[in-house]
Formats: structure tokens, sequence, C-alpha cells
């Protein structure tokens, strides 16, 4: 059921807002700074809570799923166009730093993919190790 994902995506939403908002303020911007990403964050930190906490039921599992994997590329979608153009105009250190941290984390990418195989390799030798034990 996907409707039950978005309660809490819509809580996520207005929180994240709200915080942006408040941080635009903070700074002595007149802008949402961030809420939609701080939004993303609270959705992936409050599901996997409740996930954890045995708290959701399969079909609102489900529907959380369903709201996490349409949301997340969109807002990806939306900062990288926002962040390209605002580089654009903000001139060639702008557009020199953005190029400097994707090109870091595609560097990145190799090491966190071995750093995550480690893990799944001791994981796997630990379930056969005890599987042996009597």
């Amino acid at each position: 059921m996907v409707i039950y994902g978005t309660a809490l995506l819509s809580g996520c939403l207005i929180a994240g807002v709200v915080a942006g908002q408040l941080l635009g303020y903070l700074v002595g911007v007149d802008k949402n700074i961030g809420g939609v990403g701080i939004a993303m964050l609270l959705l992936i930190l409050i599901s996997d809570r409740l996930q954890r906490s045995g708290r959701i039921q399969p079909p609102t599992r489900q529907g959380i799923l369903f709201w996490s994997s349409m949301y997340i590329p969109i807002v990806v979608a939306m900062a990288a166009s926002q962040d390209v153009l605002a580089a654009v105009k903000g001139g060639p250190i702008a557009l020199i730093a953005g190029v400097t941290v994707v090109l870091i984390s595609f560097a990145l990418v190799p090491i966190i993919s071995r750093i995550g195989k480690a893990d799944l390799e001791m994981t796997k030798s630990k379930t056969l190790s005890a599987k042996d034990e009597p």
C-alpha cells in the first residue's frame, strides 16, 4: 500500500522546509536553505529507525520504500539543476569547486564499494562458522 508512506513523507517534507526556512533566516538569507535535503535525510533516518524497532507493518514498509525510491532521485535531480545554474552564474571558482567535488565522489565509489564487500564477507564468514559449530 503506497498510501501508507505518504504521511511519513509529507511530515518529513514539512519539517525539512520549516528547518530550511529557519536556517535561511538565521544565516540572513530570505531563502530556504537545504529544506528538501533535510527532509530527505529525515525520511531516511525515521524510516530506518521505525524498521529496526519493528513498528512498521509490511504494507507501510512497502509504501515508504516506494516514496523513498521516488523521492530521492527527484531531489537529487532538482538539486543538481539548481547547483549547475548557481555555479554558472557564480563564476569559475564555483565551477571548479563543483567539478572537484564530483571527481572526488567518483574516486570514492570504489573505496566505499570495497568497504561494503569486506563487511559482507565478514558477515558471511561468521555465518558459515556458526553453522559449522555443533
